[in-house]
């Protein structure tokens, strides 16, 4: 979703695009990120890989999640800075950040608190590869620098049941309840734990813009500094879909942190904003997601 996201933003710029998804290139395998950058000898990189899932992912593989993401993050880094990348970003979450800290959440917050259970491993990842970054440039002078992306969501994104993020599951289950006629349809959690959601081509554009900034801060967040609770954007996907069942919450199940909404003065000092709102994302999504689906080729099957 985000590679893709990315790749269009950059189409159109005087430039080669690599990519190397998963089939083509092992990421956990170091002597094959060493011939990749050897042989194309790519400038910019931005570091978009990662193995990603919902709560409930999380909670079942936190090895896996750990040790993969510290395993690819360290491997391109270090290639990266081997084989003279003048730029790198790399892609983290703001699920770094301490599950209770103030909102909206500012970049200084990183690791004054305890983090958010449900997703420990994956966050913990990620905070070694922003930091990882921040050592290089400290150490080298290199520009390898990190965003914090929110909650993203977009054309493209995984609809697995089990293992997708909030968003495109509760695509996926309303789709389904209006196709079986359901008179419900249930949500993980309270519906009380509040969100920041950002459509994919416009962490795109935000990673475009960051390229053309001299000296940036070591980690920025991006998002859209606003915050939704969970059973509100249940009520927008039904309504994008059309669905005209009930709504019901599954308060046994866990809501993982209460809120997380970004502080964007960084960003928005230097004048980007996101463009796309909510609602017209969740169609952009609905309308992806039914073309996937009537090809047969729906990413999380």
């Amino acid at each position: 979703m985000v590679g893709s996201a990315i790749v269009r933003r950059f189409e159109s710029e005087s430039c080669e695009i690599l990519t190397a998804d998963r089939s083509d290139l092992d990421l956990c395998d170091s002597k094959a990120i060493d011939d990749y950058f050897r042989i194309y000898r790519p400038t910019g990189v931005v570091f978009a890989a990662a193995k990603v899932g919902g709560i409930l992912a999380n909670e079942r593989y936190p090895a896996d999640f750990l040790s993969e993401n510290v395993r690819m993050a360290t491997h391109v880094i270090d290639a990266a800075f081997r084989y003279g990348v003048s730029r790198l970003i790399y892609l983290g979450s703001t699920c770094v950040y301490p599950r209770d800290c103030s909102q909206p959440i500012q970049e200084s917050a990183l690791l004054q608190g305890p983090l958010e259970s449900t997703n420990e491993a994956y966050a913990l990842a990620k905070i070694v590869g922003l930091k990882l970054c921040q050592a290089y440039r400290r150490q080298h002078g290199v520009r390898f620098h990190s965003v914090m992306p929110t909650n993203l969501y977009g054309i493209g994104d995984n609809y697995h049941p089990e293992h997708s993020h909030v968003l495109p599951a509760l695509v996926r289950r309303v789709h389904e309840a209006k196709e079986r006629n359901d008179q419900a349809v249930t949500i993980w959690g309270t519906g009380r734990a509040r969100r920041d959601f950002l459509y994919a081509d416009d962490l795109a554009d935000a990673i475009h813009f960051l390229f053309s900034v001299e000296d940036p801060p070591d980690w920025v967040n991006v998002g859209t500094g606003k915050d939704i609770s969970i059973r509100e954007l249940a009520g927008l996907i039904t309504d994008v879909v059309g669905y005209s069942g009930e709504v019901l919450v599954n308060p046994d199940l866990p809501d993982g942190t209460p809120v997380k909404c970004t502080d964007m003065s960084y960003l928005h000092g230097l004048g980007w904003r996101h463009q796309t709102e909510l609602r017209e994302g969740i169609e952009k999504t609905y309308r992806a997601f039914l073309l996937e689906l009537s090809s047969g080729v729906l990413r999380g099957g």
